[in-house]
C-alpha cells in the first residue's frame, strides 16, 4: 500500500476548498506535516467548537474566507494563488439539512462545483483537480453488493441528488475542458467517515461524543442501517494519492474512484454505537428511539474500492473498530485536555501512516 509522497508534496502549492470543515481540517493538518504550501478557501467553521479552531489551523495555510457560490471572488482566490493541485471539498454535507434547505444544497454542491472548475479552467501551472463527492451520488437500490464506479448516478434526497449532479458536472468538464495537455481531473467518492473533530448535527459519532461527555444515552434512529464506516484519514489518503497520480500520470487513470472499507467491514449503526461506547468507557450508552415521519435515509449502501487498489495502491489500513477507537480518544481529549489535541492529531496521522507502511 502507498502513503502520500513527502517528496511530491513538499512545497507543492495546493488549494483546498472546504478546509474549515471536519475533513478539510484533517487534510490541512496532514498537508502541513507533508510540507505543502496551502491556500484554503471556505466559509468560517459552521460549528462551535471546530477542529479548525481547536488545532489553530489558520496558522498552517493562507486562510481565505469565501463562499464558493460567489464565482468572481472564488475565481480571484484560485487564480491569484496559482496552485498545482486543487482539492475541492467545500459542500453542504448533510442529508437531513438537504431536506431543510434543498435550494441552498443544490446551489452549493452543484453550482459551487461549476464555479470551482471554471476558476481552474486554463489556469497556468495547474496539474490536478480532485472533486470530492460522496458515496450517496449513486442511485441507491438497496442492493446487498457494493457499488462500483460504473453504477448509475442518482439520489432520492436533495443532498444525494446534488452529489450525483456534481459528478455529472465534473465529468462534463473533464471531457470538454481538461486533459490533452490540460490539468487532469477526477472525482472521489467516500462513505461515512469518523474521527475526532466533527461536531455537525446528525452525525453518529459526533452525537455519541456529545452524549458521552454529558453522561446521557445516545439516541439512535436507525440501528440496523448498514454503512461503510472508515476513519477520516482513509479517504484523505486516497485524495492525496489521486492528486499525486493525476500530476504524475495524466491520462492514465480512471475518472472516478471509490474510497471505502472492504465490504465485509461495513457495520450496522448498532455495532458502531456499541464500539464507541466500549472505547469511551464509563458514561457512554445508547438507546433506540424510532423517529416516525422522519425523512427518507438509505438503509444499505456499501462501496467497492477495488479500482483504487489497482490504480492507486490504496487499501484501507484501519478496521472500522480501530477508526471508532481513534475517534473516541480524540473526542475524550477534546473534552478533558483540549490543549493536547494538536499533538494527538499529529500522532494519529503518524500512527496511521505507519500502519499503512506495515501492510
Amino acid at each position: 500500500m502507498a502513503n502520500p509522497s513527502p517528496e511530491f508534496w513538499r512545497g507543492t502549492r495546493t488549494l483546498v476548498t472546504g478546509h474549515t470543515g471536519f475533513k478539510g481540517a484533517w487534510l490541512l493538518a496532514w498537508l502541513r506535516d507533508l510540507g505543502a504550501v496551502v491556500r484554503g478557501v471556505a466559509l468560517p467553521p459552521h460549528t462551535t467548537p471546530s477542529a479548525f479552531d481547536l488545532l489553530s489551523l489558520a496558522d498552517s495555510c493562507e486562510h481565505v474566507v469565501c463562499d464558493i457560490r460567489q464565482s468572481d471572488a472564488l475565481k480571484a482566490a484560485v487564480r491569484e494563488f496559482r496552485p498545482r493541485v486543487v482539492v475541492h471539498m467545500a459542500a453542504q454535507a448533510l442529508v437531513r439539512a438537504g431536506y431543510r434547505a434543498p435550494a441552498e444544497t443544490f446551489a452549493t454542491n452543484v453550482m459551487g462545483t461549476v464555479n470551482v472548475l471554471e476558476a481552474c479552467r486554463d489556469l497556468p501551472g495547474l496539474g490536478a483537480v480532485v472533486v470530492v463527492t460522496s458515496d450517496k451520488c449513486y442511485e441507491n437500490r438497496e442492493w446487498v453488493y457494493a457499488y462500483r464506479e460504473i453504477e448509475a448516478l442518482g439520489g432520492h434526497d436533495p443532498y444525494s441528488a446534488s452529489k450525483g449532479a456534481a459528478e455529472i458536472v465534473a465529468h462534463s468538464y473533464r471531457r470538454a475542458f481538461f486533459g490533452q495537455g490540460q490539468p487532469a481531473l477526477a472525482t472521489a467518492r467516500a462513505g461515512n467517515v469518523v474521527g475526532g473533530g466533527d461536531w455537525s448535527d446528525d452525525r453518529l459519532i459526533a452525537d455519541a461524543a456529545r452524549a458521552a461527555a454529558d453522561a446521557r444515552p445516545l439516541v439512535v434512529r436507525h440501528p440496523d442501517a448498514l454503512r461503510p464506516w472508515q476513519h477520516v484519514l482513509e479517504p484523505l489518503r486516497g485524495y492525496l494519492l489521486l492528486a499525486q497520480a493525476l500530476c504524475q500520470r495524466p491520462g492514465a487513470l480512471s475518472p472516478a474512484f471509490n474510497f471505502g472499507p472492504q465490504p465485509g467491514e461495513a457495520l450496522p449503526v448498532r455495532d458502531v454505537a456499541d464500539a464507541f461506547c466500549a472505547a469511551w468507557g464509563r458514561g457512554a450508552s445508547w438507546r433506540h428511539e424510532p423517529a416516525p415521519g422522519s425523512p427518507h435515509e438509505a438503509n444499505l449502501l456499501t462501496l467497492d474500492p477495488s479500482l483504487a487498489a489497482r490504480e492507486l495502491a490504496w487499501r484501507p489500513a484501519w478496521t472500522t473498530r480501530q477508526a471508532i477507537s481513534a475517534a473516541a480518544r480524540w473526542y475524550q481529549t477534546a473534552h478533558t485536555s483540549p490543549g493536547e489535541l494538536a499533538d494527538l492529531t499529529r500522532r494519529q496521522i503518524a500512527d496511521y501512516q505507519a500502519d499503512v507502511q506495515g501492510r
